[in-house]
């Protein structure tokens, strides 16, 4: 019975953590440090990169007003906590061709926190 629950415990640490178990308190603190120098959280604000207010749901390279690379545009992704999280984790595994500089974040809880954050964003 023991190896059955560490084999779970195994298992369970090598599933990518979703915005379901994340803290949108500690997610913004996570937006502020990570991401607010390139994008805003308010709606129709872009900056360096695009306005971040309404992400979930959204069809990748579609905000307004922000030119995307191609490869964004052509990624049919739609953005949801379980596309999120390996895009956050490493932007250009994702998307090859994507523009964002950033190296990505590899830290689970908190890139799970910035996802719940992410989800408040309406």
């Amino acid at each position: 019975m023991k190896a059955l629950f560490a084999a779970l415990a195994l298992l369970a640490a090598a599933l990518p953590a979703h915005a379901e178990g994340g803290d949108a308190t500690a997610g913004e603190l996570v937006f502020k440090r990570q991401c607010a120098v390139c994008h805003s959280p308010l709606d129709g604000k872009n900056m360096m990169g695009p306005s971040l207010f309404g992400l979930i749901g959204r069809k990748a390279g579609t905000v307004a007003g922000f030119k995307y690379s191609a490869a964004n545009q052509a990624s049919d992704l739609v953005w949801d906590a379980e596309k999120l999280d390996p895009y956050l984790t490493n932007p250009r595994a994702v998307v090859p061709g994507t523009t964002m500089a950033y190296g990505g974040l590899k830290i689970d809880g908190q890139r799970s926190d910035l996802i719940a954050y992410l989800t408040t964003l309406k």
